[in-house]
């Protein structure tokens, strides 16, 4: 049984950190790419950074290139999203993804 479960989530204010984690079981975690999506309310899903399994290569969102940083550890089966200089407009449910199969999301709220 495939699951994904998202930490990690909370409140930070304008300019701060927050890191995600997403522990996954079920699957050869190592074999697939991993990614972090984000939903704000009223508006649609957006991926923000995924991470091949191999190489692990690594790509960004625009609005995020520069301050996120994906990561993951094969060991742990668990994938990670380093956010900083967080923004108000990076307020959203965060939920990761492998193959069809996804997390139950966490909340991040920038505000002061």
């Amino acid at each position: 049984q495939v699951q994904l479960v998202e930490s990690g989530g909370g409140l930070a204010q304008p300019g701060g950190s927050l890191r995600l984690s997403c522990a996954t079981s079920g699957f050869a975690f190592s074999d697939y790419a991993l990614i972090w999506h984000r939903q704000a309310p009223g508006k649609e899903r957006e991926r923000v950074a995924s991470i091949t399994g191999g190489a692990q290569i690594s790509r960004y969102a625009d609005s995020v290139e520069g301050r996120f940083t994906i990561s993951r550890d094969n060991a742990k089966k668990t994938v990670y999203l380093q956010m900083n200089d967080l923004k108000p407009e990076d307020t959203a449910m965060y939920y990761c993804n492998a193959m069809n199969y996804w997390g139950q999301g966490t909340q991040v709220t920038v505000s002061s």
